[in-house]
């Protein structure tokens, strides 16, 4: 495949897609989807932005040690600081780029840089020098290009390649652009700029107006080879452009696209789930590629149709984005081999063998409840391991609930605080209030309950159910996970989860404006 046929998805679900509220992840979260992330085949996996936090850093630095067959980047803004911080998070990769940017639209430039234009390309043209200084595979976007004029962006971007940088990003950061107007823009960059045929064109749309995909697809028609896009659309505010869907309309339609790319589409389905179940974003059902029912049918007509001939209703194979793929025959009588080798298959390894002991007891524990465990049921025990371990202040010691017709239910906790057990009592309209009530009367924490979700696991009654919880306190967003065939004890977990992290002070600066 040559460069002109190739799109390259760059994949940014840890760094933009992070950035939703409460989406936070650990090192070792981001270590687990950057694993999968590579297993899907993806081209560039932007893995944070190394000056926000010791904690961003160190996580770079962890997925760019770990996965090798992905090229890793760090996002830095156009200030040697950041550029220097990204170098050395990017240090041992197999595969480096740094993706600096700065803004080019006239109310970014007036309003947030306060620099005029001349200004705005020489900081531009120095922060792309720089870093070349720690790679030569170096991009540069425009932020708000959306909303910048295109005299300015053909000059910047002719700027910046003859700088050194080989990718030229146009990000539609407030999600504002129309497909049409979007591509045009794409179009008349190629063409206008004397040096654009020594750089890759890439496209970042934001979901503000559901037109983040539409936007990024006609952005390829008119020559852009990279797609800067999430696992399920995760980002700030409405989201990013979804990979599945870019990914699958480019492979759907070749009658329109003249590239392809060459991700290894079998693993959407697994990537998808990994990514909710750690970030506690549920897929809706009705989710493009992803959604429990973008295969399925309930119409008569639609069901005779697919019976006759598949292709009367569906437009792909199921099986192509890993629908079949997802079952696993483990159950108790299973050994620790198979267990092991089944989650290593999924992307998931251990440090020790004494984490491998602790998961496996879990796995038993599980199996004793569940007939047949599924590749989702692992995700959410190994995820219910990590969390445990990220709770270090609160844990669940036990949970006694008694809910009975016409009596008020009534939930007694004991918690682990500090090391200490602490008892808790509290009666509430049902048994998941009363829980959530007896924990408050422990841990005081003077959260507001925003969301609780629960959603099953797998089929059958014996399925695991996945609590997610949203807290807010002075502003700050926590979201919670727990899983469980009990879904009183689940909750709990994701309410404990959320307390957690949203008693833990976080110092995180905010790509876009700098603030922490």
């Amino acid at each position: 495949m040559s460069q002109a046929d190739q799109l390259i998805i760059f994949d940014t679900t840890l760094r933009d897609g992070e950035q939703s509220p409460g989406a936070s992840m650990t090192k070792d979260e981001k270590v687990r989807i950057g694993k999968a992330l590579e297993k899907l085949q993806v081209d560039v996996i932007e893995a944070g932005f190394p000056i926000a936090s010791p904690g961003d850093f160190e996580a770079v630095s962890a997925v760019a040690n770990v996965v090798k067959d992905s090229t890793i980047c760090g996002l830095a803004r156009a200030l040697d600081k950041d550029i220097d911080r990204a170098g050395e998070a990017l240090k041992h990769a197999n595969s480096s780029r740094i993706h600096t940017f700065i803004a080019t639209s006239p109310i970014h430039m007036q309003h947030k840089l306060r620099m005029n234009p001349d200004q705005v390309v020489e900081q531009a043209v120095h922060a792309v020098k720089r870093a070349r200084k720690y790679t030569d595979n170096v991009e540069f976007s425009a932020e708000d290009a959306g909303r910048s004029e295109i005299e300015f962006l053909c000059r910047i971007f002719e700027a910046v390649i003859d700088a050194g940088a080989s990718t030229l990003n146009v990000p539609d950061t407030v999600g504002y652009a129309m497909p049409h107007q979007f591509g045009e823009m794409i179009r008349q960059m190629r063409e206008r700029i004397p040096n654009s045929d020594k750089a890759v064109f890439s496209v970042h749309c934001h979901n503000d107006l559901g037109l983040a995909v539409a936007n990024s697809l006609s952005a390829v028609s008119n020559g852009a080879r990279q797609v800067e896009c999430t696992i399920n659309g995760l980002g700030e505010r409405a989201g990013n452009a979804s990979l599945e869907e870019i990914v699958m309309a480019v492979k759907t339609r070749q009658d329109v696209f003249s590239c392809e790319t060459r991700l290894d589409t079998t693993q959407i389905l697994s990537c998808s789930k990994l990514v909710s179940n750690i970030t506690g974003f549920p897929v809706q059902p009705n989710k493009a590629i992803v959604g429990a029912n973008a295969f399925a049918h309930e119409s008569g007509i639609h069901q005779d149709g697919v019976l006759k001939s598949r292709e009367t209703y569906e437009i792909m194979l199921a099986e192509d984005v890993g629908w079949s793929q997802n079952r696993m025959v483990l159950g108790k009588h299973s050994g620790r081999n198979a267990f092991r080798t089944r989650l290593e298959s999924l992307g998931i390894s251990f440090e020790s063998e004494e984490e491998v002991n602790a998961a496996f007891s879990r796995f038993k524990d599980l199996a004793d409840k569940k007939h047949e465990i599924f590749d989702e049921d692992l995700q959410a025990l190994m995820t219910d391991t990590k969390t445990e371990s990220f709770n270090e202040r609160i844990k669940l010691v036990s949970l006694k609930v008694c809910s009975e017709t016409g009596e008020t239910p009534k939930a007694d906790v004991t918690l682990s605080l500090d090391g200490a057990e602490e008892p808790g009592t509290a009666v509430g309209g049902g048994p998941v209030d009363a829980t959530f009530k007896a924990i408050e009367s422990i841990v005081s924490s003077g959260t507001e309950l925003q969301l609780y979700s629960v959603n099953n696991i797998t089929s059958g009654t014996d399925a695991q159910g996945e609590v997610t919880v949203r807290l807010e306190m002075d502003g700050r967003i926590a979201n919670g996970q727990g899983a469980d065939t009990d879904i009183v004890i689940a909750s709990a977990k994701a309410y404990i989860n959320a307390v957690n992290k949203i008693m833990t002070p976080i110092t995180k600066a905010h790509p876009q404006t700098g603030d922490v």
